[in-house]
């Protein structure tokens, strides 16, 4: 029986444990933490993410425990509507309902480790599902792989109120972006984003609040409503950090995934949807091919699309958070779509 060390266990580390054969691997999980995220975030689960939550044998739970995504409008800083879309079939799932659904499809064979990793574990095969600043890319790939600080801080947190009428989508300002979608259990999930210097560690969520309600004064009126109910034990505020491209996701004896292979801006929504496709490719090449094959076969399958969305996401993200280029932008939206004003102006 082969020997797996997972170093991490969230999204992805997490999945891994629970598809791979345990007649066949002999699995340990390393965990810095024994508790849930004390923040909930939404994540979207996509088409090709849910087929993942299929094949764990979870999606109807995950299908029970999320919303629906229904027309998402892109706004300008006031609210006006530059562009409306739909997102057929995408849910919204907590991310701490997501994990202990995740935790529960674990294997009781699988072995528990907790406490921080500080040098590469020894087993047949080390899987890096350990982050955006997975230790296990900078031991295999070198310290020219370490994560990359982006400009940007963002806040995610919950309010325990539905989305206001008429306020829901991405509102891009200049040089700075705000999106109100719905929450499980009828709540609203929030993000926003700008440059800021704050950080990169040890961000004081109450000031970031405080600097986010200044800056976002005198947006839509949805916007106000929602950081005023906004609080700090129900609020993230990190700054962004990016994995560098990567041509390939293995090597002898190690391998990576999530957002240690490719770890994004949160502009497409794509990161968790990804770490669940990584984990059960990956899981499935193990359970049925020979190691060495199995893991060229998943880097070969991964690397491209993954690193597309991860040059896409940045592209979005300059996009989004345009700040001397914002008219020129505005104005090709405004050229893109019918540009209707939002009720919750009040213009």
């Amino acid at each position: 029986m082969d020997a797996v060390t997972v170093v991490g266990g969230g999204i992805a580390g997490l999945a891994l444990a629970a598809r791979l054969d345990p007649r066949r691997f002999r699995v340990t999980i390393h965990e810095r933490r024994e508790e849930l995220p004390p923040v909930e975030t939404s994540l979207a689960m996509w088409p090709e993410a849910q087929q993942a939550l299929d094949a764990l044998g979870i999606l109807p739970a995950a299908r029970a425990a999320g919303s629906r995504f229904g027309g998402m409008a892109l706004r300008d800083g006031a609210g006006n509507v530059f562009l409306q879309g739909q997102a057929p079939g995408v849910i919204g799932v907590s991310r701490a309902d997501l994990l202990r659904l995740l935790d529960a499809a674990v294997p009781a064979s699988v072995a528990r480790a907790y406490g921080p990793v500080r040098s590469l574990p020894v087993a047949e095969l080390v899987a890096g599902a350990d982050g955006v600043h997975s230790l296990v890319r900078r031991a295999v790939w070198g310290e020219r792989s370490r994560a990359r600080l982006s400009p940007y801080l963002a806040l995610r947190g919950i309010i325990d109120e539905p989305v206001p009428p008429d306020a829901g989508g991405e509102y891009w300002g200049r040089g700075q972006l705000f999106g109100i979608t719905p929450a499980s259990r009828n709540r609203t999930y929030w993000y926003a984003s700008y440059r800021s210097d704050l950080g990169p560690g040890g961000i004081d969520v109450e000031g970031a609040l405080a600097v986010t309600r200044a800056r976002f004064s005198g947006s839509a009126p949805g916007i106000a409503g929602v950081l005023m109910l906004a609080a700090p034990g129900q609020t993230l505020a990190q700054r962004i950090w990016t994995a560098p491209p990567l041509r390939r996701y293995a090597r002898e004896g190690a391998v990576l995934l999530g957002d240690a292979a490719h770890g994004m801006t949160p502009n497409l929504g794509r990161g968790a949807g990804e770490a669940l496709i990584d984990a059960v490719t990956l899981a499935d090449l193990l359970n049925s091919r020979p190691p060495a094959e199995a893991l060229q076969t998943y880097s070969r399958r991964r690397v491209l699309r993954t690193q597309v969305l991860r040059a896409a996401s940045s592209a979005m993200t300059r996009l989004a958070l345009a700040d001397r280029a914002q008219p020129l932008r505005d104005g090709l939206l405004g050229l893109a779509g019918p540009r209707k004003r939002s009720a919750a102006v009040g213009r």
